[in-house]
């Protein structure tokens, strides 16, 4: 407890880890911890040579690479308080005996993000020049006598590509010299590179360069003791790990492993309580829980503890999308903008909280992402957009899986952000019939244009006439000559939707927007907007303005359909 100023007291918490992925850093200044220590007894129990794990970005992978890290390392420093009172000390000898007992390699790729290979080289270059000077002190050692000079070469930084190639493989060699004990290889982001590249249009030259440091380091290489790699995607092994037979691939469809990455109830549950945040277990829970890795069903836990962050701030603050911002949106951009009429609906119905099944593909080559739009949506399953609802082997072996949006905050990502690039879409249209129809009250050319247009976009059910009223402004934003003033956020007696000529001389368009529930309903809808627009008297302020050319438009919607009507 601690005394605020009035005299009461005050709980005291440990400050909420945001964005902290250095385990060391985590533990001596006190963060709150949710420990995950035991995916170092399953990786000991389970003695696979080459572990690759791909997980949603922001889903805690480089805070246990650094975590496996720091318990295998051995160095001039003991670091074995720092798993002081953790699950794995408690797991007993058989598993602290290889604390500290090893030489580590951990090389993290997610600064190679560059616009052109010259720079994504060289950001990968100082990664693996920083590496060898950590391990600097091997230098010292009679040990190593021919090494010195290439080992040299490589911690200044040489520009000479070929050194970088195999050099992994050459410092694993030099640590097991060394230290006598083989090496623990951590590779942290490895496809973070690759997807880069692709976008940037030297995706070719990129893979060729990791694919020949891999093979090195983790195919040809006595000096591996076992190595871990995280991403986001399983890249085929045809594509990057050509020949590597000691790969155990853990996805998102994997049992094995399947609580070490997010946040599971019981923990959570916790965390609130610590927080004395009980009552906001269910909130929490629409929000950022619902995604399925193997058996276990994990919040993201980077926006759980954004939230209860907030929350501890201000406990009636509303929840947010804090890991919008924080995935790749390139390729599900694609997926928009390649959207045929089936994919539109199927994005409907996910937003509605409905499921839609897709055979899956666990191993995608970016060069192929295009091919199909199973592809795509592999793409955004994978990268934590869906979750898995449940899956089924067909009669031809292809493995199908249902899937869902797995919460309230993917959800909200789908109504704005995917919402928006849909729009953009529209905007980017030529409509310039559609604003000659509006001004020349041709109603009926009104009507089909703004149907056309419909077709191009997403709708949801629930949206009602606030999807419909920013799908009109949207689509009515390049009328340069004209002003566009929407009321939807004004105060009462208001239309929806004014358009107004610069000039006074020229016209003004009242619109009111209604919603019918089912096609049958559209014309008696939008005579109740035009009826509204003349007993409200809607046009008072146009004319007020010295306008005196008036059109009324009375516009009816339901799901795609909509019927637009003019005042006599």
């Amino acid at each position: 407890m601690k005394r605020k100023l009035d005299g009461s007291d005050e709980m005291e918490f440990k400050p909420l880890p945001i964005g902290i992925d250095n385990f060391e850093k985590l533990i001596t200044r006190g963060y709150y911890l949710i420990d995950k220590t035991l995916l170092i007894k399953d990786l000991l129990d389970k003695k696979a040579d080459v572990n690759l794990f791909t997980r949603p970005r922001r889903f805690g992978k480089t805070l246990n690479m650094s975590m496996i890290q720091y318990f295998f390392e051995k160095g001039e420093k003991d670091n074995s308080y720092l798993f002081e009172g953790l699950n794995i000390r408690k797991c007993g000898e058989k598993y602290t005996s290889h604390m500290g007992q090893y030489p580590v390699i951990n090389l993290s790729l997610k600064s190679a993000k560059q616009p052109n290979f010259e720079l994504a080289l060289k950001c990968i270059k100082d990664e693996i020049t920083d590496e060898f000077r950590r391990h600097a002190y091997i230098l010292n050692s009679d040990k190593l006598s021919d090494e010195k000079e290439k080992y040299m070469k490589i911690s200044r930084g040489d520009d000479d590509v070929k050194l970088y190639v195999t050099s992994l493989k050459f410092l694993s060699q030099c640590l097991e010299k060394y230290h006598e004990k083989k090496v623990i290889i951590l590779i942290d982001e490895y496809d973070v590179p690759l997807e880069n590249a692709f976008f940037e249009g030297f995706y070719d030259e990129m893979i060729a360069f990791i694919r020949s440091l891999f093979e090195s380091a983790l195919k040809t290489n006595s000096s591996l003791e076992f190595s871990v790699i995280t991403g986001c995607l399983r890249i085929s092994k045809e594509s990057i790990f050509t020949g590597l037979n000691n790969l155990e691939i853990i996805s998102i469809l994997n049992k094995l492993y399947d609580e070490y990455f997010g946040f599971t109830q019981a923990e959570v549950s916790k965390m609130l309580l610590d927080y004395g945040l009980s009552e906001k277990e269910q909130l929490i829970k629409d929000w950022y829980n619902g995604y399925i890795f193997g058996d276990a069903e994990v919040y993201n836990p980077w926006s759980a503890i954004r939230f209860v962050k907030d929350l501890t701030v201000d406990k009636d603050t509303f929840p947010s999308s804090y890991w919008a911002n924080t995935s790749s949106n390139s390729i599900v951009r694609s997926l928009i903008d390649k959207a045929d009429t089936a994919t539109k609906k199927e994005i409907e119905l996910l937003i509605e909280g409905k499921t839609v099944e897709k055979p899956v593909h666990e191993d995608i080559t970016y060069d192929e992402i295009y091919d199909t739009m199973d592809n795509l949506w592999n793409f955004m399953f994978f990268t934590g957009y869906f979750k898995k609802v449940s899956e089924r082997i067909s009669e031809t072996n292809q493995k199908y899986v249902t899937l869902e949006i797995p919460n309230e905050e993917v959800k909200y990502i789908f109504r704005t952000k995917v919402l928006r690039w849909f729009q953009d879409k529209v905007k980017a249209r030529d409509l310039s019939k559609l604003y000659t129809a509006i001004i020349n009250a041709d109603y009926k050319t009104f009507e089909i244009e703004l149907g056309r247009l419909l077709m191009e976009t997403i709708s949801f059910n629930d949206a009602y006439e606030n999807f419909y009223h920013g799908f009109v402004v949207g689509a009515l934003a390049n009328m340069h000559d004209y002003i566009i003033k929407s009321n939807r956020e004004g105060g009462k007696g208001r239309s929806d939707l004014f358009i107004k000529s610069v000039s006074k001389r020229g016209v003004a368009i009242v619109i009111e927007f209604k919603i019918a529930k089912n096609i049958d309903d559209l014309e008696k809808r939008a005579d109740d907007a035009l009826k509204q627009i003349k007993e409200k008297g809607y046009d008072m302020e146009l004319r007020s303005e010295g306008y005196k050319n008036i059109i009324s438009y009375g516009i009816s919607f339901c799901e795609k359909d909509c019927y637009v009507k003019l005042a006599d």
